[in-house]
């Protein structure tokens, strides 16, 4: 009998948190399912890591087919005490990361804890998805999501990826027309931060602001297909040289 595979699950969001518990549905029926994710809500982390201080984890259930456990670091933190301690023998044949409340396209990728926890696992060698819903709400309805959470993770267990290469999927709120695989839109956060003063009169400040896309109406674009009702596929490389700039100025070696 061939052996299941092993998934490991993490998010950005918390072990609570309602898109974890989703992407779990989704996983079991294609694997022995481990779930470490942080006890609490770590957003924006990208892959912030805990060196300062230690680690502990917690055993929350398990049942057969499913182990539950909660860390107290960073979804990157996550992937590496999880492997430490678990998977010293055997990595995971894939690892799911989500799904996160709110969109992780264009920009949004850098920030990430939930895109931070699959760019660690994607370096140490598992295949590694990222899942996102467009939908803030803590009680975001994740089910028109999951046909095609399923098809990408059969997908990819039939079909393993490149070395160094990991999956950003993002999956628009509502009705969805289809799929798009795609490149990352250029953009950015246009920062904006409001001051407000505490109970005793101590300014703090608040990030806010706004996101400023370069690709307007590019339509090969995962910032114009979500705009338009499409689940994105964006294929992501932990290898960040631009491989075409190195040409550019290779001339540069003969001025020092």
């Amino acid at each position: 009998m061939k052996e299941r595979p092993f998934i490991l699950i993490t998010n950005d969001d918390g072990v609570f948190a309602k898109g974890i518990n989703a992407l779990i549905e989704v996983a079991l029926p294609f694997g022995d399912v481990v779930v470490f994710a942080p006890d609490a809500a770590r957003s924006g982390m990208s892959n912030a890591i805990t060196p300062h201080c230690a680690l502990t984890y917690a055993k929350l259930s398990s049942e057969e087919g499913l182990t539950i456990y909660s860390c107290t670091g960073t979804p990157t933190d996550c992937v590496k005490l999880a492997s430490h301690v678990l998977f010293q023998e055997k990595k995971p044949d894939l690892l799911l990361s989500g799904i996160n409340h709110g969109s992780n396209a264009s920009v949004n990728v850098i920030y990430s804890g939930t895109m931070g926890a699959v760019f660690e696992g994607c370096m140490n060698g598992i295949p590694s998805i990222g899942f996102s819903l467009c939908d803030h709400n803590w009680d975001a309805d994740f089910s028109q999501s999951v046909p095609y959470i399923q098809k990408v993770i059969k997908n990819t267990l039939e079909n393993p990826l490149p070395l160094n290469v990991c999956l950003n999927v993002n999956i628009p709120k509502g009705e969805i027309k289809g799929v798009k695989v795609c490149r990352q839109a250029l953009g950015y956060w246009d920062e904006e931060y409001e001051s407000r003063q505490d109970k005793n009169g101590q300014t703090g400040y608040w990030l806010t602001g706004y996101f400023v896309c370069r690709d307007t109406n590019v339509e090969d674009t995962d910032d114009w297909a979500l705009a338009n009702g499409y689940a994105t596929i964006v294929p992501c490389n932990v290898d960040m040289s631009d491989k075409m700039y190195i040409s550019a100025i290779k001339h540069w070696e003969k001025v020092f």
